[in-house]
């Protein structure tokens, strides 16, 4: 065993995390398939309470990507699979709300409130949400 792989094996029997080693986590359904990765983390400034895993889903090699911020307390991690299950299939994160990298800037702006709604009341359906709002 080489010197990453036993500091992985150490590492995966940690409560915690570095946020920088979510980066990158692939993003699987519950019938195991793939549907994206983390690409970056909200965390609520005042609590550290993580909000949403900001998922990156769809095109290639950058072009065409779309960033879906999907209610941290849905994601469950699968120790197996070494990432995190969604309740969504990829026709419904599909029609998830989404942003282009640009956009992502607003989710903790002044307009919070507007997109934070629309986040919740798309994945309300899904599972039990933390009142972040």
């Amino acid at each position: 065993m080489n010197q990453s792989s036993a500091g992985a094996s150490v590492e995966s029997k940690h409560r915690y995390i570095l946020g920088s080693r979510v980066e990158g986590t692939p993003v699987y359904n519950k019938g195991g398939d793939v549907v994206g990765h983390i690409d970056d983390l909200s965390i609520e400034r005042v609590s550290g309470e993580v909000v949403y895993a900001i998922m990156s889903f769809g095109g290639f090699l950058g072009i065409g990507e779309k960033f879906h911020p999907i209610p941290w307390s849905l994601l469950h991690y699968d120790t197996d699979r070494g990432g995190y299950v969604v309740p969504l299939d990829k026709a419904e994160l599909k029609g998830a709300p989404h942003y282009e990298r640009d956009e992502l800037v607003s989710l903790g702006g002044p307009s919070h409130q507007q997109y934070g709604e629309r986040i919740f009341e798309y994945y309300g359906a899904y599972g039990p949400l933390p009142p972040y709002l």
